[in-house]
């Protein structure tokens, strides 16, 4: 059986065709313009594979309540020219398949858990830092929604004292993904995070904030076990550094066998960057069941 697997992002669209072992058979990028000029192209990637659902991880926020009139919009984007558009219906409309549909980093996680580092365990978290931050959680064998879906890349953190950055973040001055996001490293730095040798201090300011929302994530979300991925975790002399302050400030609080070994509580994505399209195709499979 063949299922399409769809990964929207700002820079290009992912798409795919695969199968219930997660093997991807095909696959092409194609730039992310606007809806009139990308949407064409992604159709008609899609119209004569024979797929029998097609799975979405999409850039966000977007409505995923199947209750709302506006289900399947992407909504309030900062990409203007998404903005409310109704990326599912228009696939439900020109291919006639079921569509699952969920974030971009719930698709992620939703990869990892199926196929990757989270595989067997029961919860998860899958936080992605690059030119922004998002989370994707599993609770309880699930992926985790609530009015809206999880937006961790926002939650507010106690910033250092020597940080003078002002941070990129329109609405909040102290969030994660302003503090810590690849553009935050490069407008406090002047330099993009690969661009930074690997002994420079930036490194352990990324890793205090970075530690600083794991914890807040553990104390509230209580996972099993944490997975980073994206462009700047890319940086991997980051992991210890991480390990280490995440334990200094976690001080003790917690005691479980999972909090053991920081090396297989807090890891890097297992999938070769290929957790979003691997979820994505996840989120079709399980449409599909759902539908039938």
């Amino acid at each position: 059986m063949l299922f399409g697997a769809l990964e929207t992002g700002g820079t290009k669209m992912v798409c795919a065709i695969g199968n219930e072992k997660g093997e991807i058979l095909e696959q092409v990028s194609i730039p992310t313009e606007t809806p009139e000029l990308t949407m064409p192209k992604v159709l008609s990637f899609y119209r004569d594979k024979k797929i029998s659902a097609l799975g979405i991880g999409c850039f966000g926020p977007i409505d995923l309540n199947r209750n709302s009139a506006t289900y399947g919009h992407i909504t309030t984007t900062p990409k203007t020219a998404w903005q409310y558009y109704d990326i599912v219906g228009i696939f439900e409309r020109e291919l006639g398949v079921p569509i699952g549909f969920d974030t971009d980093v719930n698709a992620s996680v939703l990869g990892e858990y199926t196929w990757g580092a989270a595989r067997g365990l029961n919860s998860c978290i899958y936080i992605t830092i690059g030119t922004g931050i998002g989370v994707g959680v599993i609770a309880d064998g699930g992926l985790l929604h609530g009015m809206l879906h999880p937006e961790g890349g926002h939650i507010l953190l106690r910033k250092l004292p020597e940080d003078t950055y002002e941070g990129f973040c329109p609405f909040h001055e102290n969030c994660f993904e302003g503090l810590a996001a690849g553009p935050a490293i490069e407008g406090r730095w002047g330099k993009k995070a690969l661009d930074l040798e690997h002994s420079h201090r930036a490194w352990e300011m990324e890793a205090e904030y970075i530690a600083q929302a794991l914890v807040n994530y553990t104390c509230i979300l209580s996972p099993q076990r944490i997975i980073l991925g994206g462009g700047v975790m890319h940086q991997t002399q980051l992991f210890p550094m991480i390990r280490d302050r995440f334990t200094k400030l976690l001080n003790g609080y917690l005691k479980t066998k999972e909090l053991e070994d920081m090396n297989t509580f807090i890891v890097a994505q297992s999938l070769e960057d290929k957790q979003g399209i691997l979820g994505a195709l996840k989120l079709a499979m399980v449409e599909l069941e759902r539908n039938s």
